[in-house]
């Protein structure tokens, strides 16, 4: 039985693909209940996100894997030969712990992944895929993903608008709780600023949008992390004051918010610090506005050079994540060789307890019947060392014949060896 990690990408398939064989959650627990009753393939972990679709199996072989995957979702196996990837055993560790650590995410280092990875392990225990093996692996993941955010740099920089924008603010504020954020405009850029900064603990965030309905549908994802506000586009610069930090990204075609508009709304602060980030281009906030003591305006250039500093940064920390990683692999295969062998030995163990019980039993019927006691001693050694030994024959035989002489030897050298220690006498 292998350990396998099959799927598909970002970087192999195109987004058309990857929405053909994308799972939802309630799919995806109808499909693993229904393969738990199948034992051929019945050990799984499916890990479904916007950038990839991965099948994580304990299986005889990785077609089995494949068609799974092609079946469930309808395609022909031939129309994802070219884009999938395969990964065995100690490799298929290796990428599984690369994922859960964000080295192989389109954003190099981002943090959801782990919690995505968490997720599809969850669901596959729910559904009764899981055994203990394939759970230990996933463990060890979280715990290579844990040590590479913790001991290297790779998830430490902002690489995003969003995500900048909300280190930015926790650098010009010390304690995000305190803060008022305000978010103008709820499309995609703005939603994970507040997103972002909702995570990260601020106190409040005000949502001004044209269209209300829009400005809802941000507030319910993230009003149960924080305080939220809804306010109408035309209160926007009577309600400036009250933010600490402003992030803008209109789409307007004019300047949204104006120099006297903002002086206003310091001097209602009593001078007290503001934040404003223009994520718009067209720019939606008057440029002027700067030159305001107290105030700190960033544009989208501003934050781009940041990011690519940081994006460089990331990179260098991921040359270090890498080799960790691999250090952690090598460990967990290790290790499970070593729980083999243990399994391995236990079961000679028994085997030879029961194979001497075997010739005890068969002795002391024969005593019973009056034959010759030395005879009888004698035959039960010589039986009971013949069928001890007759596995380590045959082992040295195959070892003998095999493309790789160093096997034989080590094999013949650690017999000597054992021979040698148990022939000296005891002190």
């Amino acid at each position: 039985m292998s350990f396998f990690a099959l799927g598909v990408n970002h970087q192999t398939a195109s987004v058309e693909l990857r929405e053909q064989i994308a799972f939802n959650p309630e799919k995806l627990s109808a499909l693993l209940a229904e393969q738990s009753q199948c034992a051929d393939l019945n050990d799984m972990v499916v890990v479904s996100t916007c950038n990839r679709t991965e099948v994580y199996a304990m299986s005889e072989n990785a077609d089995m894997v494949m068609n799974w995957l092609a079946q469930s979702n309808g395609l022909d196996v031939r129309q994802l030969s070219n884009h999938v990837y395969r990964y065995e055993n100690a490799n298929a560790v290796t990428h599984l712990m690369r994922v859960a650590s964000g080295l192989d995410s389109l954003m190099l280092g981002e943090p959801q992944i782990l919690g995505q990875v968490k997720t599809a392990l969850s669901l596959a225990k729910d559904a009764s895929t899981v055994s203990p093996n394939l759970n230990r692996i996933f463990e060890y993941a979280f715990y290579a993903a844990k040590r590479v955010r913790s001991e290297t740099a790779v998830g430490s920089h902002a690489v995003s608008m969003g995500y900048a924008v909300a280190q930015l603010a926790l650098q010009v504020f010390s304690k995000p709780e305190q803060l008022t954020v305000m978010v103008v405009a709820a499309g995609e850029m703005n939603s994970l600023v507040a997103k972002h900064l909702a995570e990260m603990g601020v106190g409040k965030i005000i949502i001004c949008n044209r269209t209300r309905s829009r400005a809802e549908a941000l507030a319910q994802e993230i009003a149960h992390r924080v305080d939220v506000e809804i306010i109408e586009f035309s209160q926007l610069a009577e309600n400036l004051h009250r933010a600490d930090v402003i992030s803008s990204c209109t789409g307007s075609l004019h300047q949204v918010i104006h120099f006297a508009d903002v002086k206003a709304a310091l001097k209602k602060r009593r001078y007290k610090q503001m934040l404003l980030v223009d994520l718009a281009v067209p720019r939606d906030i008057e440029p002027k506005v700067e030159t305001l003591d107290g105030v700190y305006l960033y544009g989208v250039d501003d934050l781009q050079s940041v990011i690519d500093e940081n994006l460089a940064q990331r990179r260098q920390a991921a040359v270090e994540a890498e080799v960790m990683v691999n250090q952690l692999a090598t460990e967990l295969i290790t290790q499970q060789k070593v729980n083999l062998a243990g399994e391995t030995i236990h079961a000679y163990r028994q085997q030879g307890q029961e194979l001497g019980q075997a010739e005890l039993s068969l002795a002391l019927a024969r005593l019973q019947k009056g034959e010759d006691a030395s005879k009888v001693v004698e035959e039960l050694t010589h039986r009971l060392t013949q069928k001890l030994l007759h596995p380590t024959s045959v082992l040295l035989r195959h070892a003998a014949a095999s493309e790789d002489p160093a096997y034989f030897e080590m094999l013949q050298q650690d017999l000597i060896e054992t021979a040698e220690k148990r022939r000296k006498p005891k002190k």
